[in-house]
């Protein structure tokens, strides 16, 4: 070994967004003068810098140079004591390669973002929006979610009502807003609420939303019962006032014409004719005495007969769903499809086949999807938003869900102008659904699995949040 190296010191501290720097010395204790190479290698090499980049020693001569970490204010810079290391090749003897390591502690910070989805629900007994918490710090995250509202005119339900959120990773708090009061008749009021996302030792996160409670009945159907109720009160006064005098003629008019009062005798009772017997449509056959030009001889005039070619049904998740189900009614399935830009619907696949394309940089623009034993499925879609600040896209105002077995259910748009898919959540209504999804520019992500709505966290999200990317495929399954 013809080099010498030392760390000063061989332990750093950083805070994410800030930079440390670290002296690396060396000697060259060899013969020959000889010039090295500096490459930082490990983790955190990606926020490494080695200046200068080369170093040229003489023999018996010491070198300095600085490594400077520097790494950024986001979920990827993991908190807690991080290795790194220096590659350092000679020129003259590129195999005495030598790698001094150390160790750099990147200090934790907390940061997260809340957001209601949609921010305005519209109900008549209850409100159904979700609150989606992003943790963007590089620690794990344990919030508490509450709900207040002046007046305390509504009611929360809240699950879960709290959570553990890994860095870089979403929740998804269900809530359901009930009015203690109904309206029962008159225009619709909006009711201001507040969901509150609590850490200990910080300041709550408050995120505003609004609830539009409408009417039982709408108003113009209160005016339309008052008014029918008017005319029926002022139509029994009149009746009551005035009593036409009906008399009966029928006993002149039976005596006058001679006829028998006496009801007939069973035997007089007519008959009804015979049912007409209904027989599965068959090919028309030429009748008796036809000539060559189809028109019949002698009885009554015939007509052509028009022939009407029925248009196939179109196969969709549904119909997929319900085949495998007539095979396999015990067990659970999803079929899905997808509608890929340029290309349009795709024939429907089920339980973990790939619906979209890859390496052809075709997004999907809206997906079709249908479920057999798991009670139903429930889905919204993250979208490209033109107007975005903040490099993300936005989900579509309503959620769709069908809570019924073998039933279509659609999200996303297939007119042109209309955006298309970044990614989508999905739950059902019992069992575990999991999925898997090419993003834009990105290998297969790992299989993500969920269980039912009943369980907390339970959203299945399925794609990207970044305005830059697009879904160009997906998997998706349940299991009980």
């Amino acid at each position: 070994m013809s080099l010498w190296t030392s760390l000063e010191p061989a332990s750093a501290t950083v805070d994410p967004g800030g930079s440390a720097r670290v002296r690396l010395r060396l000697r060259n204790t060899g013969d020959v003068v000889d010039e090295y190479r500096f490459e930082p290698v490990g983790p955190i090499a990606p926020w490494t810098t080695v200046e200068p980049a080369t170093l040229r020693l003489y023999p018996g001569t010491t070198g300095t140079v600085e490594l400077t970490f520097a790494p950024p204010r986001t979920p990827d810079a993991t908190a807690g004591p991080n290795p790194f290391a220096v590659r350092i090749t000679p020129t003259e003897h590129p195999e005495a390669v030598t790698v001094p390591e150390g160790n750099l502690t990147i200090t934790p910070f907390t940061e997260l973002r809340a957001e209601l989805v949609p921010p305005t629900v519209k109900g008549r007994f209850r409100g159904r929006p979700i609150l989606a918490i992003d943790n963007l710090g590089n620690t794990k995250l344990t919030p508490s979610v509450s709900g207040t509202d002046n007046g305390d005119l509504l009611t929360y339900d809240l699950h879960p009502s709290n959570v553990q959120i890994e860095p870089g990773r979403a929740a998804f708090i269900d809530a359901t807003l009930k009015p203690r009061k109904i309206i029962w008749f008159g225009p619709k009021e909006q009711r201001p609420y507040r969901l509150t996302v609590q850490r200990s030792g910080v300041q709550p996160e408050p995120v505003d939303g609004t609830y539009i409670q409408r009417g039982f009945l709408p108003r113009w159907l209160a005016t339309l019962f008052g008014t029918l109720l008017a005319l029926a009160i002022t139509f029994a006064l009149i009746w009551f006032n005035y009593k036409p005098q009906v008399k009966s003629l029928a006993q002149e008019q039976v005596q006058e014409a001679g006829v028998s009062t006496l009801a007939p005798s069973p035997s007089a009772t007519p008959t009804p004719p015979p049912a007409p017997s209904v027989t599965p449509p068959t090919a028309p056959a030429a009748a008796p005495g036809a000539g060559a030009d189809g028109g019949g001889g002698g009885g009554g005039g015939g007509g052509a007969t028009a022939t009407v070619t029925a248009k196939p049904k179109q196969d969709t998740a549904a119909t997929a769903v319900n085949r495998l189900a007539a095979d396999d009614p015990a067990g659970r399935h999803i079929c899905y499809r997808s509608y890929v830009q340029g290309s349009g619907w795709q024939k429907p696949v089920c339980d973990g086949t790939m619906s979209g394309t890859v390496g052809k940089n075709l997004p999907i623009k809206a997906i079709n999807l249908a479920v057999y034993g798991v009670q139903g499925s429930a889905a919204n879609w993250f979208h490209y938003d033109s107007n975005s600040t903040n490099g993300q896209g936005t989900w579509y105002p309503n959620w769709t869900a069908i809570i019924a077995d073998g039933k279509d259910n659609y999200i996303g748009s297939t007119k042109a102008s209309d955006p298309y898919i970044e990614g989508f959540a999905f739950n059902v209504g019992n069992g575990q659904s999991c999925s898997s999804a090419k993003v834009r520019d990105h290998d297969w992500g790992d299989q993500w699995c969920k269980g039912p709505r009943s369980d907390n966290n339970a959203l299945d999200f399925v794609g990207t949040l970044d305005n830059t990317l697009w879904l160009e495929a997906f998997k998706l399954t349940v299991t009980p």
